[in-house]
């Protein structure tokens, strides 16, 4: 007998087919004339008998029975969650993969080559994978900035936050495709662009601002040149400057005229450059890029979503750093399924003592410590990344 597919079974409950192993009388096991049930007089006999339980075979019982699907049910497949350390390692070697494909791809445009776009979808599905298994793991890579790359930076960084944005909206994977597409493309005028104006670390004159403003019309020649781009992913390079009431460009599309995913480009857009660090400016912290997000609605952008946007990404966004009550600076790690002022943080320095402390893993939800501000990277006397 195989332990493994034997079940112990009422006698009053037995059906024809089913493969009797062994008897239980009065609490003993014993095996006798075992076989399967054939008719039932078989059953009847045992009730004479004063039998009242059974062990009954699973493997070797007829289907007919019913036995197999009311005991052995289907098994569930669910996908197993990696752990973080592997998301993280899988989400640093896509953000090094998407930065070799779009600076290739900078370099072919500024040579005067067409896009492929083959290759960007293949990114875009990667990326949703990513986000679908651990978004937490993308956003704290992705919270890491060169000054020196911003273009390249920005434009993953956008594709990122478009595709985290649209999932927490519960829109379909095509669509989350077409807008990490689109926003991998959204700069790409800027290659056009002088690169001494581009860079400035200065105030942009008027002459110089409207001479920045003309990437969005190199973008419209690039993708008149570039096929197999979906309208949605056009949409998105060149929406993400318009305004609701009318003001923006290069269109000057007014209100409705703007879709969903057009409106979703403007504030991601105008998020990422507010939290990088440039030429001309530090890094702001998200609480601080939060406010001048929300003093732009309902005018610039559509308020409802900003609202939206702040909830998916939260007070303190995965990748961003915290200062403890204790002094004690963190990198927030983890915040699923927790309030926004209770996340897992990893921290490793103390701006109290001026000095790294041992890496620790604190939890709000489990700590009398709470946190008394977001941090700016620039404003750290250290370098956080490599503790990321």
């Amino acid at each position: 007998m195989n332990s493994k597919t034997l079940v112990k079974y009422p006698v009053s409950k037995l059906a024809i087919g089913m493969f009797v192993s062994a008897i239980d009388q009065q609490g003993q096991v014993a095996i006798a004339n075992a076989g399967q049930i054939r008719s039932q007089n078989a059953i009847i006999k045992l009730k004479k008998n004063g039998i009242n339980y059974v062990w009954i075979d699973i493997e070797r019982s007829a289907d007919s029975c019913g036995l197999k699907r009311a005991i052995s049910p289907k098994p569930i497949v669910k996908k197993i969650k990696p752990s973080r350390d592997k998301s993280q390692l899988v989400a640093k070697k896509l953000l090094l993969e998407a930065k070799d494909l779009v600076q290739k791809v900078l370099s072919e445009v500024f040579e005067g080559k067409a896009i492929e776009v083959a290759p960007f979808e293949v990114l875009a599905d990667n990326m949703i994978e990513s986000v679908m298994l651990d978004d937490d793991a993308l956003k704290c890579v992705s919270a890491l900035r060169t000054k020196d790359a911003y273009l390249l930076e920005h434009s993953i960084n956008v594709a990122f936050l478009l595709v985290t944005f649209g999932k927490y909206l519960k829109l379909d994977k095509d669509i989350l495709r077409q807008m990490a597409v689109g926003g991998i493309l959204h700069d790409i005028g800027k290659i056009k662009v002088d690169n001494k104006v581009l860079h400035k670390p200065g105030k942009l004159t008027p002459q110089e601002f409207e001479h920045i403003k003309l990437h969005q019309v190199f973008a419209i020649e690039i993708m008149a040149e570039t096929k197999g781009l979906s309208d949605l992913s056009k949409d998105i390079c060149l929406m993400h400057h318009e305004k609701l009431d009318g003001n923006g460009y290069p269109r000057g599309l007014k209100g409705d005229e703007i879709p969903l995913h057009g409106r979703m480009s403007c504030i991601v857009d105008i998020f990422d450059a507010l939290t990088a660090t440039r030429c001309y400016k530090e890094a702001m912290s998200p609480a601080a890029a939060f406010k001048i997000l929300l003093s732009l609605t309902p005018f610039h952008l559509d308020d409802k979503l900003v609202y939206e946007f702040i909830r998916c990404v939260g007070v303190y966004p995965v990748g961003s750093l915290v200062e403890l009550s204790d002094g004690r600076i963190g990198i927030v790690w983890e915040a699923k399924d927790r309030d926004a002022l209770h996340p897992i943080l990893k921290c490793f320095y103390s701006i109290k003592h001026k000095r790294y402390t041992n890496v620790t893993m604190v939890d709000l939800l489990k700590s009398d410590l709470h946190i008394e501000r977001g941090v700016s990277p620039r404003a750290l006397d250290v370098d956080p990344a490599p503790f990321y």
